[in-house]
């Protein structure tokens, strides 16, 4: 998945799947579509070498405390088990998505789950926050 839904899907109210059947009954005028308010930042953590080449296989902990944290979801995208371990399988492997009442409060509660994530040659931006957080 685009990490673009995972900074979006979380505040929203309402129901998905109404309203994907109103969109594709062509009714999406009866559904009352909801937002919660707040923010939500998505980032995600790479393998080494993305988007090129990168290696497979390496083991992923921590996964478990940074959902932990308040507000924090992560979302899998290249992972997989193998013998009974989370492996990196991908490119992006994580989207580590964090809602707080503004942008501020959303990138202090991503920050501190991804610290808690690990794996061998992660990376990932540590820009995307507002201007006026440092």
């Amino acid at each position: 998945m685009t990490p673009k839904p995972q900074a979006v899907l979380p505040l929203l109210d309402a129901d998905l799947v109404e309203i994907c059947e109103a969109v594709v009954d062509e009714r999406l005028h009866e559904v009352d579509v909801r937002w919660k308010d707040g923010a939500c930042i998505c980032v995600v953590m790479a393998s080494a070498g993305y988007p090129g080449a990168y290696e497979k296989g390496k083991v992923i902990t921590g996964i478990e405390e940074a959902e932990g944290e308040e507000g924090v979801i992560v979302f899998h995208a290249g992972t997989a088990m193998k013998d009974g371990r989370l492996v990196t399988s991908g490119g992006r492997v994580l989207g580590v998505t964090a809602i707080g009442r503004d942008f501020a409060e959303a990138a202090e509660r991503v920050y501190k789950a991804v610290s808690k994530i690990h794996f061998d040659g992660a990376h990932y931006r540590r820009d995307i926050r507002p201007k006026s957080v440092v």
